[in-house]
């Protein structure tokens, strides 16, 4: 693209060039289940550090590998697919390089279908205000300037993981590493709840870096605009509030390619983990590589994924329907002082 230097793309590999195989993220497809993997650290905070293992080719092909069909490769047209998924809970992660379209697309999902979104962030943030135990613990390293160790990270998210049961959930921000995907993988499996979903989103890289330029943001909200295919109805203000809009710090070439460069590091051995996972014999976990340039490219094989393997998952037929965990938990409450607001007044 010639918006971004080709020479920024030597940032991402020591030696390669702009048409080096390993910058690129192909998927290899076989008739049969889903299924990807690799290998990264184990102490990782919120803001990630850089991975302590060299990546590898970020080719997932194994040898029961999946892209995002219409319809199942071992079906035939208008069977219902024989899925380990059908009829069961979607329990989701997401992965893909910056700028991907992860946000997005979680986005789109959780305002069409009853899907609970949950942010590594947002859970860390909720921990600390309410003074809980690990939220304590996590107060006190954070102010430190240090990074959570796994462990704590994993209490941050399962603690909200396991009180969702049979709901319909994405996880947004962990894990990050090797180690955390073993650990919440092991937690989910011990409480007979297995992940069954990953889906790994494959954006050309300099489909990418040439995004970036083009990307302004509504930093209260978190909508994001480009100027190449989801520009603003009044150029530089928000849709919404008709607030100006700004650029992202880390929104050039140079400091992108860098972000590209770990994301290799940590995520492929993290997506290879997944994938063997996937290809196992009668396992619950289902991967998928769904490929496109944009977040419209690749929202109907998303949406064909989840209709066709988790038909159980309903669109939400209230548009006012809470659907974020913070909103959850306030409506438990508010549920809650009603009733007791109700046992008052009978008691009275």
């Amino acid at each position: 693209m010639s918006s971004v230097p080709s020479q920024l793309f030597s940032l991402l590999r020591p030696g390669a060039s702009p048409a080096s195989p390993w910058l690129r993220a192909p998927s290899a497809c076989v008739a049969g289940s889903s299924r990807h993997v690799r290998s990264a650290s184990a102490r990782r905070g919120i803001t990630q550090s850089a991975a302590s293992q060299k990546a590898i080719p970020f080719t997932l092909g194994s040898a029961r590998a999946e892209a995002a069909p219409a319809e199942d490769a071992t079906t035939s047209p208008g069977m219902r697919p024989q899925s380990a998924s059908n009829g069961k809970v979607l329990r989701m992660l997401m992965f893909g390089k910056p700028g991907a379209g992860k946000g997005t697309l979680t986005a789109r999902l959780v305002k069409k279908y009853d899907i609970v979104s949950m942010s590594t962030g947002d859970l860390l943030r909720q921990h600390i205000a309410e003074k809980t135990e690990v939220g304590q613990l996590a107060e006190s390293v954070v102010a430190s300037g240090g990074l959570l160790p796994d462990d704590i990270m994993l209490k941050v998210v399962t603690s909200k993981l396991d009180v969702l049961q049979n709901r319909h959930w994405i996880l947004d921000g962990f894990p990050r590493t090797l180690g955390q995907g073993k650990l919440l993988d092991e937690h989910l499996s011990t409480k007979g709840t297995p992940l069954s979903l990953i889906v790994n989103l494959d954006v050309p890289d300099d489909v990418i870096l040439g995004r970036i330029s083009d990307r302004w943001v509504h930093l209260p909200s978190g909508r994001v605009y480009n100027l190449s295919y989801n520009p603003p109805k009044v150029p530089g203000h928000d849709d919404e509030t008709g607030e100006p809009l700004t650029k992202r710090p880390d929104d050039n070439p140079e400091i992108f390619a860098r972000r590209l460069k770990q994301f290799y590091a940590s995520t492929s051995p993290l997506l290879a983990y997944f994938s063997a996972k996937a290809a196992g014999s009668g396992s619950a976990t289902r991967l998928v590589t769904l490929s496109g340039s944009t977040s419209d490219e690749i929202w109907p094989q998303l949406e064909s994924v989840l209709r066709t393997y988790f038909p159980s998952v309903p669109e939400r037929q209230d548009v006012k329907r809470r659907h974020s965990l913070s909103d959850a938990v306030l409506a438990q409450r508010e549920q809650e002082a009603r009733k007791k607001g109700e046992a008052a007044v009978r008691d009275s």
